[in-house]
């Protein structure tokens, strides 16, 4: 639940101090390691956890996508492909090598699309890397894969972009079968021009053409997917100025300071103390020494005297990548945008703003708003709910790198934000949801990937936080989202940050399905509990999906079943909206009727309806209503 922020000074910076994340939730303190980490775990059942194939062992999992009975799994490696046909017991089919950063991934029909970003993805997806400035061998952006046959993916195409693909969406457009839709977000540098022509990092001052400040959209023919192509780069960033930021928060200033006493290397981004890693040194050195004249292997002095030169090396390093403290300019890159093409709408997590996007001309999408926060530090991905009257926006606090979740780190930051849409398609803020259990400064937790689980009438969320672990959010009512359920492991390392956690959770066809950085797959069922009925949980598994994109955001539609109206009886009990006389008779009449004759259903169930009369849950008792006169094939 939102808990009010107050404010505090600390170090000389207002800053503010909301109630610390609870070290008493049993999530706190549970016990290391890789593959034995001690677990808790609540309104959940953990069914299986599979560890990824060898090549992939030790490499970050990241995206998930589904098909049939498919798990697709990204990896840094490439792609790793389950059978979840047994949930308790997965089965790899495919473990295909092919490095790239991020390999998020995403399927329609028989394609299955993957980001590539990094600088050493190979188009031949080779594993030797690139190691030249410019290359004509190297990937950055799309890569397309035919899967009908699932056990032998083939390569048929990739589409350059000049930024790379970080992340990307799949729009499937309602009115057109012969296409499909891909919008591509590159958050890395533009690459040079004689690598990829026409790519240009320039402001657009001085080259409007710039591939800054734009994403891209690839329109990829289904008949003949090897005709995919760029076929717009909208600018939906224009006019925007760089957003408000929060300061570092006061465990950051703790963690810096230790950092400085125990002779590491801290250095200032944005008026931020980041602590760097061995290898960043180790490379920011080799520069230094490079630049300086310096040759061989670094000596004592040369640490000593890089570490007197490392802000004005770190300085100039940021001013040549355009990071400034001053700098006005909004981002120049979405990091992840949610289609929902059934209401029309696109939520762009966009670094410093959350936009909202018309995207009922799938190729140029248009920005109706954009939204900053200066509780936010980067906004990372959106997620609408199901009548497309709310959408939540994460915030990546600390990269994704960071341990976020520490008991005096604000609960107003790296939460999500949660918003209404009113009917001319405005977002108004309405509250913030962050993970209440506190975590440790081992544990990178933050916000990340999730999606909506389809019980009827509620909006519920299932959610990602890294070494976090998975939180399942009733955001119902937009000003008092609380969590009715989770799963949590100790850190992967108890004597220093290793990455690992959930990177993504999603629901697919009953299932709940994370993937594990650094241990593989878990597979979750609901258990059911006093904030979620059997009933409800299994009207939510009437929902079935051939595929599942969580960025390409489906509608959720129920069938009429007894099930789905026994849902809502549960959850008019549960909310007071009907008294208890009326909830007993109309349980009583859906058990009769169930087994009854089609003729004697129909009076039984016509029969029900009076009863809804004296509620208060208008909209609850409007869809109970509607289910049984449909049951009744009235």
């Amino acid at each position: 639940m939102h808990r009010h922020v107050l404010a505090c000074l600390f170090a000389s910076l207002l800053v503010p101090c909301g109630f610390a994340q609870d070290i008493t939730d049993p999530r706190y303190g549970l016990t290391a390691g890789l593959f034995d980490a001690g677990e808790a775990i609540w309104n959940l059942t953990l069914v299986s956890t599979v560890q990824p194939p060898g090549p992939f062992v030790g490499v970050t999992n990241s995206d998930l996508a589904f098909r049939d009975n498919y798990v697709f799994q990204g990896n840094y490696n490439g792609i790793i492909i389950w059978d979840i046909t047994d949930p308790a017991a997965p089965t790899l089919v495919k473990d295909y090598l092919c490095p790239a950063s991020q390999s998020d991934v995403s399927v329609y029909g028989d394609l299955l699309f993957v980001s590539g970003e990094g600088l050493g993805g190979r188009l031949d997806c080779g594993t030797e890397g690139v190691r030249e400035r410019v290359s004509h061998d190297r990937l950055r952006g799309i890569r397309i894969f035919d899967i009908t046959d699932v056990t032998s993916p083939e390569y048929v195409a990739n589409v350059q972009t000049c930024r790379g693909s970080h992340t990307h969406s799949v729009l499937k457009d309602p009115d057109d079968d012969e296409n499909v839709y891909i919008y591509v977000s590159g958050s890395a540098p533009v690459r040079p021009e004689e690598e990829l022509e026409g790519c240009s990092g320039l402001m657009p001052e001085e080259d409007p053409s710039t591939a800054l400040f734009r994403i891209e959209v690839i329109k990829v023919p289904l008949s003949d997917p090897a005709q995919a192509a760029i076929v717009s780069s909208p600018r939906i960033f224009e006019d925007l100025e760089a957003p408000p930021r929060h300061g570092p928060s006061p465990a950051d200033y703790e963690e810096a300071e230790k950092a400085r006493a125990e002779g590491r290397f801290v250095v200032t981004v944005r008026g931020q103390p980041r602590i760097l890693r061995d290898r960043q040194v180790s490379a920011y050195m080799r520069q230094w020494m490079s630049e300086e004249g310096r040759e061989g292997e670094p000596s004592a002095q040369d640490s000593a005297d890089f570490r007197a030169a490392l802000p004005a090396f770190m300085a100039a390093r940021n001013r040549a990548r355009g990071i400034t403290r001053n700098a006005r300019r909004g981002p120049t890159q979405c990091h992840d945008i949610t289609l929902y093409p059934e209401v029309g709408l696109a939520g762009g997590a966009c670094g410093g703003y959350g936009l909202l996007l018309d995207i009922t001309d799938p190729a140029n999408p248009v920005r109706i708003q954009a939204v900053a926060d200066s509780n936010f530090s980067y906004w990372h991905s959106a997620t609408f709910s199901n009548d497309g009257t709310k959408v939540l926006f994460t915030d990546e606090w600390g990269g994704g790198g960071g341990p976020k979740c520490r008991p005096s780190d604000p609960m107003e930051w790296g939460a999500n934000a949660i918003f209404t849409i009113d009917e001319s398609s405005r977002m108004e803020f309405q509250s913030y949801y962050k993970l209440p259990a506190a975590q440790s400064n081992l544990e990178n937790c933050v916000a990340h990937n999730g999606s909506l689980i389809p019980v009827p009438g509620r909006d519920l969320f299932i959610q990602s936080w890294y070494q976090g672990g998975i939180s399942l959010m009733d955001w119902t009512d937009a000003q008092n989202p609380v969590e009715i359920a989770y799963h949590d492991r100790g850190a992967v390392n108890s004597e220093r940050m290793q990455s690992g956690g959930s990177w993504s959770v999603y629901w697919y066809n009953g299932l709940i399905i994370s993937s594990e950085i650094a241990r593989g797959l878990d597979i979750f069922r609901l258990k059911p509990g006093a904030f979620l009925t059997e009933n409800e949980i299994a009207a939510s598994n009437t929902v079935q999906y051939d595929y599942f994109n969580a960025q390409g955001q489906p509608q959720y539609a129920w069938p009429a079943t007894f099930t789905l109206a026994r849902a809502y009886v549960d959850q008019l009990e549960r909310g007071d909206g009907l008294d208890s006389e009326a909830v007993t008779g109309l349980r009583q009449g859906l058990d009769a009727a169930e087994s009854e004759s089609d003729a004697e259903r129909k009076a039984t169930l016509e029969s029900l309806v009076p009863l809804l009369s004296g509620g208060s849950d208008t909209a609850r008792l409007e869809a109970l209503g509607d289910v049984l006169r449909q049951l009744a094939g009235s």
